[in-house]
């Protein structure tokens, strides 16, 4: 008990924390004067486990329901314990809430080479579309959406995503854009809407690449926007464009100079790539989140800056553009979350309460992390000829808010999915 006991002591600086501990036990942290959540553990082992690996911990013994919420949720207790221990603070509740890591970090899988990368992605893309749609916006956009207002809807923030990130790019029409991890097409679909461009979408994920496909067709450019089952290594050929959203992060830090150095051979010498992907404030060498790592993205990595400066320069590619968006994965990630919540009957009979909580923890933890931990969103620009792009930053205004006009959707019609096969599996 006093284990637990001390590492709520350190983490519990505002509001207040009740814990009903085995046996009747009740214990009280924090100074008050603001939110209060009450949490029940079911015995002295799951509290033994939280305090030796807090974020494992804590997500095993919610998803299996030996830790329940009684006043409150678990965002508020995410909330609670990470609010006053912001990153950039590097206080003592900090280090008391990645306790552990070093731990998992002798465990972890840091190679990621094409067998594994393969899947890895099927372990949490292949789980079956019918969920993904169930939470995601109307064309499905699994990453980091751009708010230009915090207010703004999820479908609005996204479509203000692909045109930002089209902008960047430079487009021409009839160039050749290639889409590293190009999810289930939407962002393929709208360049080629927008800019006239063609693209060659490729993906590990047989359940995406379906899809894909089929919205290829029935948006009737098919020859124009195609998707491909391949790993990024064996892609051959030169592309016009690049651009890479949300998947670098299943890359892996031992592969960051393979991944670079395929990409500069890939690009044109006067080609434009654009990386848009989850990364970290401090240094990217650090072990990854054990509850993400062991159950919902096996093998992630998140980069630093300097991480991927330090493959960039080896191979001569000119980093024109950095943006850091810091907030804007916590709000995509709430609105993923409300509607994940507002699904959970859909979702338990899709798999079962154990899955469901799972994945309330993981978007929970997401919007805590980005909102107080180490993590934010990073948007990057590479050329590999000083001119091949103008001098200033003013072109991507001026293009960006045609784009969004253009790609903006004539129908509400959600993206169609075929109904998947696994329906109980959990991750």
């Amino acid at each position: 008990m006093a284990l637990i006991e001390k590492l709520v002591g350190k983490i519990i600086r505002e509001g207040r924390l009740v814990l009903l501990m085995p046996g009747g036990k009740r214990l009280e942290f924090g100074p008050g004067g603001g939110k209060t959540v009450t949490v029940r553990l079911a015995d002295n082992k799951t509290a033994f486990a939280i305090a030796r690996n807090p974020r494992l911990g804590l997500g095993e013994a919610y998803m299996d329901g030996r830790m329940t919420i009684e006043d409150g949720t678990i965002l508020d207790l995410m909330e609670l314990a990470t609010a006053a221990n912001p990153w950039e603070d590097a206080s003592a509740g900090r280090k008391a809430i990645g306790k552990g890591k070093s731990r998992w970090k002798k465990l972890w899988r840091a190679k990621n080479v094409a067998k594994r990368a393969r899947k890895n992605v099927a372990h949490h893309y292949d789980i079956g579309n019918d969920l993904y749609r169930l939470f995601l916006d109307d064309d499905m956009q699994y990453s980091c959406a751009y708010f230009t207002d915090p207010r703004n809807s999820l479908e609005q923030a996204q479509l203000d995503k692909k045109a930002h990130i089209a902008a960047k790019l430079a487009l021409e029409p009839g160039q050749h854009v290639l889409d590293i991890g190009c999810g289930w097409g939407g962002t393929a679909l709208f360049l080629n809407k927008v800019a006239g461009v063609r693209v060659t979408g490729v993906t590990l994920s047989e359940e995406q690449l379906k899809v894909a496909r089929e919205r290829a067709e029935a948006a009737g450019v098919a020859d124009q926007v195609k998707f491909e089952l391949i790993d990024y290594r064996h892609v051959e050929g030169q592309f016009d464009r690049i651009v890479s959203i949300g998947m670098f992060e299943h890359v892996g830090g031992a592969h960051y100079d393979e991944f670079f150095g395929k990409c500069r051979e890939l690009l044109k010498p006067d080609g434009v790539m654009l990386l848009h992907t989850i990364g970290k404030l401090g240094k990217s060498m650090n072990a990854p989140d054990p509850f993400t790592d062991k159950y919902i993205f096996p093998g992630y990595h998140l980069p630093s800056i300097s991480s991927m400066a330090a493959s960039t320069e080896k191979f001569r590619l000119i980093t024109t553009d950095i943006e850091t968006l810091r907030l804007h994965y916590a709000y995509t990630l709430r609105h993923w979350l409300q509607r994940t919540q507002k699904a959970k009957a859909k979702i338990v009979k899709l798999y079962d309460e154990r899955f469901y909580r799972m994945w309330e923890f993981y978007l929970s933890g997401g919007v805590v992390a980005f909102e107080s931990g180490s993590m934010c969103n990073y948007q990057l620009q590479y050329v590999r000829d000083r001119n091949a792009l103008p001098i200033t930053r003013d072109y991507i205004a001026e293009v960006e808010a045609k784009y969004r006009e253009l790609g903006a959707p004539s129908t509400k019609a959600t993206v169609k999915a075929p109904r998947s096969r696994r329906t109980k599996e959990a991750v």
